[in-house]
């Protein structure tokens, strides 16, 4: 059994080397989160190396002191990076500092307490133990961001690995004769081989999920977003629309498409430069969405174009959206862009059961065109001018 656990403990500190130099080349640039989970394998396939290291030399040389200490700041500084990891894949933007505070007490711990192999091993252990437990609750509590089922995974086998650590630990601290060494011929050593190596396996699959739900979602939003202003884009818009006037005519409440157009845009780029054209851009895009209410959509249709959706909505409530923006363009365009800046917009509010989102966009932009060509600057709605044509 010993060269069993030795071979397991081997095959183990192998992986984790290989995924410390694998995960860099399989996953390209990456995120915040994924560089600390590559630095955090990294770390642990240093701690294991030198444990390895440190089983070489004189039992309680200073070399032995030396490497069994590094190797516990490398496993337990991996953890916590890896911990890190998780909860920034989870969406959690604030996260905890307790595993990384709970490797320094460690290290230092271990350090202080190395002459007494029974407070060492139990304390190192129990410590390690601690900080699985808290990546397994953080894996356990909501995400707040889409994450895939691996995290269940992940959480049964770091808890199975919680149960092993633990009673080595405690095998160490109060029966240090049935555990008296690393490689101690004991169940619990081969169960902990056997365990940790299936751990660093799942943890791969773990990462490279994590990995690729983050760079899912990123190509949804490059599927769905502008890329400049941050608004959807016209596809999206036209498909998340539809969506609403179908549920209007379902429920009978009414819905608008104000379609707008800034004035004069191209002489902003052509004498301010297409960099100021872009802020202007940002800029506009920012004021629609922060006068928007839930439910309310905002896309850059084409250019300089834009398109809200105001649900649940009437003329007059979208004439009052309309005279906002215009009220904080007047105000806030000359301080945040240097410069006046203005636009032409058609309003068209849904009808009849049979109004479609095309037949609204027709409208809008035949009001949008007609307040073009009275002088810009203002805003018509196309049910009046219907009227006004009859």
């Amino acid at each position: 059994m010993p060269n069993d656990i030795a071979s397991l403990i081997l095959a183990l500190t192998v992986s984790m080397i290989t995924m410390a130099v694998a995960l860099p080349a399989v996953m390209g640039r990456v995120d915040k989160a994924a560089r600390r989970a590559q630095a955090g394998i990294a770390l642990q396939a240093a701690g294991w190396v030198l444990l390895l290291a440190s089983n070489m030399m004189p039992a309680g040389s200073w070399a032995d002191r030396l490497l069994s200490t590094l190797s516990m700041a490398g496993i337990a500084g991996g953890l916590a990076l890896n911990a890190t990891a998780f909860e920034l894949w989870c969406g959690r933007t604030a996260t905890s500092r307790v595993p990384a505070i709970i490797a320094v007490v460690l290290t230092a711990g271990y350090a202080i307490g190395f002459s007494n192999y029974a407070f060492r091993v139990g304390w190192a252990n129990g410590l390690l133990a601690l900080q699985m437990m808290l990546v397994a609750v953080t894996l356990m509590r909501k995400p707040l961001a889409p994450v895939g089922r691996w995290r269940w995974l992940l959480v049964f086998a770091l808890i199975a690995q919680v149960v092993v650590t633990a009673w080595r630990g405690a095998l160490a601290a109060f029966d240090t004769a049935a555990f008296p060494a690393f490689m101690a011929l004991h169940p619990v050593n081969l169960l902990f081989a056997l365990v940790a190596n299936a751990t660093a396996v799942l943890s791969l699959i773990g990462i490279l999920l994590a990995h690729r739900d983050v760079a899912a979602r990123a190509l949804e939003r490059l599927a769905t977003l502008d890329g400049l202003t941050g608004a959807l884009n016209r596809r999206a818009w036209l498909a998340h629309a539809a969506v609403e006037l179908a549920n209007a005519t379902r429920y009978g409440h009414r819905l608008a498409v104000l379609l707008i157009d800034l004035d004069h845009f191209k002489e902003v780029n052509d004498s301010r430069g297409h960099e100021a054209g872009d802020l202007a851009l940002q800029f506009f895009a920012r004021a629609l969405q922060g006068a928007c209410r839930a439910g309310d959509l905002v896309c850059r249709y084409g250019g300089e174009e834009f398109c809200v959706l105001v649900n649940r909505a009437d003329l007059a409530s979208t004439q009052a959206f309309d005279r906002r923006i215009r009220t904080y363009l007047a105000e806030a365009a000359p301080r945040e862009l240097g410069y006046a800046l203005n636009y032409s917009a058609g309003i068209a509010i849904s009808a009849q059961a049979d109004d479609t989102l095309e037949a609204m966009l027709r409208r809008a932009d035949v009001a949008l065109y007609s307040a073009k060509a009275l002088g810009r600057a203002c805003t018509l709605d196309a049910e009046a001018m219907h009227m006004s044509a009859n």
